[in-house]
C-alpha cells in the first residue's frame, strides 16, 4: 500500500510540475492592429512582431485592415482572444461594432500597447483618446485636451491654445526617468541614449497619465518645443494596463530602420508589452542596453 501511495504521489507531483512549467512557458497571445498609417506600417508591424516573438514571450497575430478608402465593414478583430493589443494603426475609422469590441476589451481590464503614430488616430473619438492619454496631429488643438509634458520633474497639464503634435528633425537624444520602482523600469538606467528618431512634442489629450516612465528634452536647436516631453508612460484608465511609447519611427525597410533597431526601444517595448499583458515583468536587463552616451542596436530584432 505504501508503494502504491508513493507511486501515486510521484505521478501527481510529476503532472503538477509538467503542468506548472507548461503554464509558465506558454507564450502570451498578442494581436497587432495595423494596415493603415501615415508611416510605413509594412515595416513597423513586422519589426514589432519580430521583437515580440523573438523574445519567446509572445505569439503574435495580425489584424490588417483594408486599404485607405476601402470598405471597412468586415474589419472586426476578436480583441477578447488576446492578452495584449498592439496599436500600430492610424487611418480610416473602424466599424461601430469594432469600436465597441475594443472599448469592451479595454474597460474589462485588457492590456494595450500604443506605438508611435497610433496616437495620431481617431481625433473625433473622445473615449479612444482617453485610452491614448495624449495624441497629436489630425487637427488637434485646445478643444482636444491640454498639453501634457514635464517641467522640473513634475507632470504638467497645460490648457493653453495651440496645435497638438509636432516634432523636429530626427536625431539621437537622451531619455530620462525617475520611476525606478515601476515593473517596466526595475533595473533600467535613469538615462540612456536613444538612436536617431523623431521626438514627439506638443502632444495633448483628455487622458490621465499614470506613470511617467521616460521623457526627453525637445531641443529648439533640432526644431523642438524647448520642453521635457513624455516619451514612454502608462495611462490611468480603469483597470486596463496601457503602455504608450512615442518612440520608433519606422524606416523604409526592416534593414534601414534605426529607430526600431535601437536596443533601448526594443527592450522597453518588450518590458511594456509584458507588463500590459500580465501586470508583471520577468525579463532581466540585457548587457546591450544603451548607456547615457552611446546607442546600442539590435539589427536582427533579437538579443
Amino acid at each position: 500500500n505504501m508503494k502504491i501511495k508513493t507511486i501515486i504521489c510521484l505521478m501527481l507531483f510529476s503532472l503538477i510540475s509538467v503542468f506548472g512549467c507548461s503554464q509558465k512557458n506558454t507564450p502570451v497571445k498578442a494581436l497587432i492592429v495595423t494596415g493603415q498609417n501615415n508611416h510605413v506600417w509594412e515595416v513597423s508591424h513586422m519589426a514589432i512582431k519580430q521583437i515580440l516573438e523573438n523574445s519567446g514571450l509572445f505569439t503574435v497575430d495580425l489584424a490588417v485592415s483594408p486599404a485607405k478608402g476601402e470598405n471597412m465593414s468586415g474589419f472586426r478583430p476578436d480583441f477578447s482572444a488576446y492578452k495584449l493589443i498592439v496599436l500600430d494603426y492610424n487611418g480610416d475609422r473602424w466599424p461601430e461594432e469594432t469600436d465597441k469590441a475594443f472599448l469592451d476589451y479595454v474597460q474589462n481590464g485588457g492590456g494595450v500597447l500604443i506605438y508611435h503614430a497610433a496616437d495620431n488616430a481617431f481625433r473625433e473619438w473622445s473615449e479612444f483618446n482617453k485610452i491614448l492619454g495624449f495624441g497629436g496631429w489630425e487637427g488637434r488643438n485646445e478643444t482636444d485636451g491640454p498639453y501634457i509634458y514635464m517641467k522640473d520633474g513634475e507632470l504638467i497639464y497645460d490648457g493653453s491654445p495651440g496645435p497638438g503634435g509636432s516634432h523636429g528633425k530626427q536625431h539621437e537624444y537622451v531619455l530620462h526617468s525617475d520611476s525606478p520602482e515601476h515593473p517596466v523600469m526595475k533595473g533600467l538606467p535613469a538615462k540612456w541614449m536613444h538612436a536617431k528618431d523623431e521626438l514627439y512634442d506638443r502632444m495633448r489629450g483628455p487622458g490621465k497619465v499614470k506613470d511617467v516612465l521616460y521623457w526627453a528634452y525637445s531641443d529648439p536647436e533640432t526644431g523642438g518645443s524647448g520642453r521635457d516631453e513624455l516619451s514612454i508612460f502608462t495611462v490611468d484608465y480603469g483597470t486596463a494596463r496601457i503602455f504608450h511609447t512615442t518612440l520608433g519611427h519606422a524606416g523604409k525597410t526592416l534593414d534601414d530602420n534605426i529607430a526600431m533597431q535601437c536596443a533601448g526601444f526594443q527592450i522597453t517595448l518588450l518590458r511594456g508589452a509584458e507588463w500590459a499583458a500580465t501586470g508583471k515583468v520577468t525579463q532581466e536587463i540585457p548587457a546591450d542596453f544603451p548607456t547615457e552616451t552611446k546607442i546600442s542596436l539590435r539589427k536582427n530584432y533579437r538579443e
